[in-house]
This record gives structure tokens, C-alpha cells and sequence, in this order.
């Protein structure tokens, strides 16, 4: 039985509703590297990437251009630029309430998970460059007392995967929404699984589509796939306005390294630019109040306590295996089954 996917044409009946986010993306004018966000480590995969999961399939079977030799070259084409313009109840910017809140998307997470009750939580930007594509991967999912503020988001990833902590979890329906017409950058995802062939969406503007990432896998297609990426280091900015430049439409964007060094400038439409939605999705109120007041919460203790018990009960490791590294990585082997590398594009 497939997941559900629901497409959402047109998401706003006005051209302008679509026309403010991409004012909002303009105004929030800096994004940085995706990576720089978290950093979350404890014993357990210590020195382990936040998703070394995805990392890990990246590099072992290729994006959709194929295989990566060198993990420089798979950085440039994986360190896509995200900030966040939504989180709770609270808006960093104005301009994306009607986003948040939008009832299209909420009607569409009633479908995707069947819970009537639905909180609106996060909306964030993610902007692509020439040559970048997103690796195949889930989403972080979120648990009652454990998510990506507290844990590594690759234990989140196994925590799903491993069906040990379904009782915990939180349903979470994304919604990701499109504003310009493009034949690149493509979203590609197993709504059957990550043994049955993917589905290719197009990117056309003023769409959605709600889905649940936390379990579909799903990827991005390379943005202009026949042009390198540029390579960047930590503290790299995607800016919007050209140093130095007559940018009088506000069309311009300026990629600058960590140490400021400006490495190319982008024409809006050169870009690949989404926002994502979040929503929490719950059966009745009771249930999302467990959640509100943190009734029966995982603890980092437990969760890695029932892992490694289920480790122990496989046969995969003995009793009183040491909490490192290296156990990080087989809990990443034992419990993600990534989708063989995509047919190049």
C-alpha cells in the first residue's frame, strides 16, 4: 500500500498569494548552508554528520548525474541553502503567516495521515544553485521528548526507520510548495518504497504537494544539470543583491564564500527556490495535549537503551557493546534501506 500524496493546484486562487513568498524569500536576504543549522552529537555516533545516513548512500551509490568519487564535488552538490521563516506559533518575517496557516495544506495533511487535528509548526526556505541536486533521503522525524534540538538527526532518522518507537512518534505532514516554472530540478519520490521505481514531479509555480517525508523517501533533481557546482566552505551566503552591481529589480544574488570572497552571482531565476511546511497531525486533542504537556517523553538514556536491545535480540551486537562510533554506523546499516541510485538524469 503506497502513501498518500496529495497535490495541491493552484495553492493560492491569487497570483499575489504566490508573489509574497517569493517578496518574503527577497526580503529575508541571507541563507546559509544547510549544515551550519544543528550540531548535535552525544556518545552514541560521536563525530558521526547530521545526516550521515543520507551522506553515506550519496557517496556509496550517486545522485542522479551517478557516481561521486570525490566528497568535495559531493559536497558542492549537496550544500543547498535553508532559513527558517516559521517555527510554533511564532513568524520570523512577515508575509509567510498565510503560508503557515494555509487551509489547502491542512486539508491536505488531514488526507495524508488521516488525524483530524492539526497544528500548523514550521515553514522554511530551501535555495538551490547551478548544479545542485539534494540527496535522496527522509525527512527528521520527531518523537515526544526526542527531536533535532536534543539528538543527532541521524538517530531520529534510525528511530523511525526501526519501528521501535511508533508509540512516541509524531505524524508529521509536509507540504512543499513551488513558485516558478522549471524542467530542472525535478522532486523524485517513492511514494511505494524505496524497492519500487520512483515517481518524477515536475516544478511548477503556485503548486504543493503534502506528503510524509519523515517516511517517503525522496530527492531533487540537479538544478541546470549540465554546470558544475561552485565548491564552498563553512559560513558560506546566498545573498540576495549583486555587490557592486546595478540590481535596481532586486533579481540579483550573490553566493560569497566563509571568508567573504565572492564566488558567483545568480539571477533570481537561475535559482531553485521552495517552502516547506510542517504540520503536526494528531487522532483527537488528547493526544496532541500528551504532546503539549510532555506526558510519557522519550529520554536520549532510553532511546539508545531500546536500540541497542533490539541489537542485542538480532544478534548483531553482545551485551554491553561500547556506545560509539562505530555502533552509530551499524544502527545505520541494520535500519535504513535507502533506494538503489536513481537512473541518470
Amino acid at each position: 500500500m503506497g502513501s498518500t500524496v496529495v497535490a495541491v493546484d493552484p495553492l493560492y486562487d491569487s497570483p499575489a498569494g504566490a508573489d509574497e513568498l517569493v517578496a518574503t524569500a527577497h526580503r529575508y536576504g541571507r541563507y546559509r548552508l544547510y549544515a551550519e543549522h544543528e550540531r548535535i552529537e552525544i556518545d552514541l555516533g560521536r563525530g558521526l554528520l547530521q545526516r550521515h545516513d543520507s551522506v553515506q548512500a550519496f557517496l556509496r551509490t550517486g545522485g542522479a548525474r551517478g557516481p561521486v568519487a570525490d566528497p568535495r564535488a559531493a559536497a558542492a552538490r549537496t550544500s543547498y541553502f535553508r532559513e527558517e521563516y516559521a517555527y510554533g506559533t511564532r513568524a520570523h518575517i512577515g508575509g509567510v503567516e498565510s503560508f503557515l496557516h494555509h487551509p489547502r495544506l491542512i486539508a491536505g495533511a488531514v488526507e495524508v495521515h488521516g488525524r483530524p487535528v492539526v497544528e500548523p509548526a514550521i515553514a522554511y526556505a530551501n535555495l538551490m544553485v547551478p548544479g545542485q541536486e539534494l540527496a535522496t533521503h527522509t525527512d527528521v522525524p520527531e518523537f515526544r521528548g526526542a527531536n533535532r534540538k536534543g539528538l543527532p538527526q541521524w538517530l531520529l532518522v534510525v528511530m523511525h526507520h526501526s519501528g521501535l518507537f511508533d508509540p512516541w512518534r509524531l505524524h508529521i505532514a509536509t507540504g512543499i510548495a513551488w513558485f516558478q516554472d522549471s524542467d530542472d530540478g525535478q522532486l523524485r519520490y517513492w511514494p511505494d518504497g524505496p524497492g519500487a521505481p520512483p515517481v518524477v514531479h515536475a516544478v511548477r509555480a503556485n503548486t504543493a504537494m503534502v506528503l510524509d517525508t519523515d517516511s517517503v523517501f525522496h530527492a531533487v533533481d540537479p538544478v541546470a544539470p549540465d554546470v558544475e557546482p561552485p565548491l564552498v566552505r563553512p559560513g558560506a551566503g546566498l545573498v540576495a543583491g549583486a555587490r557592486g552591481d546595478d540590481d535596481a529589480d532586486g533579481r540579483r544574488w550573490t553566493l560569497s564564500d566563509g571568508d567573504g570572497t565572492l564566488v558567483a552571482t545568480y539571477d533570481w531565476d537561475d535559482l531553485r527556490f521552495s517552502v516547506s511546511w510542517k504540520a503536526y497531525c494528531f487522532a483527537d486533542e488528547a493526544e496532541r495535549d500528551a504532546w503539549r504537556d510532555h506526558t510519557d517523553d522519550l529520554t536520549a538514556d532510553a532511546v539508545v537503551a531500546r536500540l541497542v536491545g533490539d541489537l542485542v535480540a538480532r544478534g548483531r551486537v553482545p551485551a554491553g557493546v561500547a556506545v560509539d562510533r562505530d555502533l552509530g554506523l551499524l544502527m545505520i546499516d541494520e535500519y535504513v534501506r535507502y533506494p538503489a541510485a536513481p537512473s541518470p538524469v
